[in-house]
């Protein structure tokens, strides 16, 4: 398993940010899978998404500050989880997205680091497009 993360600070207000934190806006602007359906369950939000014949779970948890996600059942990945926290900074808001990636096939060093770097190009797509909705 490997862990990107990603920054960005935003010139924007923390209540700003946390309007457009949605679990449908943050897969939008990930870029990589298309929200077909959002479900609100006692624990948060359950939220089906796809592309190009695959369909996956993403069940996601509210925080204080934040978001945290995690693939459920048969997925790209093995594992995906994520977590997303904005905190005040200076006159603005410092985003901040971890996630702990798995493959889960062989030589797993290899095809880990593989999904670790297509992960930290959608956080970083995602920081861009969550900076340009709330600047």
């Amino acid at each position: 398993m490997r862990e990107v993360a990603a920054s960005r600070f935003v010139g924007a207000t923390p209540s700003a940010v946390g309007r457009e934190l949605t679990p449908a806006a943050l897969v939008e602007y990930e870029g990589s899978f298309t929200v077909y359906e959002v479900e609100d369950t006692d624990d948060g939000w359950l939220v089906i998404v796809g592309s190009r014949g695959v369909e996956f779970a993403l069940a996601f948890e509210a925080r204080e500050d934040g978001l945290v996600y995690e693939q459920r059942g048969d997925g790209p990945l093995e594992t995906l989880e994520t977590t997303v926290t904005y905190r005040p900074e200076d006159e603005g808001t410092r985003i901040r997205m971890t996630s702990h990636v798995s493959a889960g096939l062989p030589l797993a060093g290899l095809t880990d680091r593989v999904a670790a770097w297509k992960r930290r190009g959608e956080l970083q797509r995602a920081l861009g497009r969550i900076a340009n909705a709330v600047e």
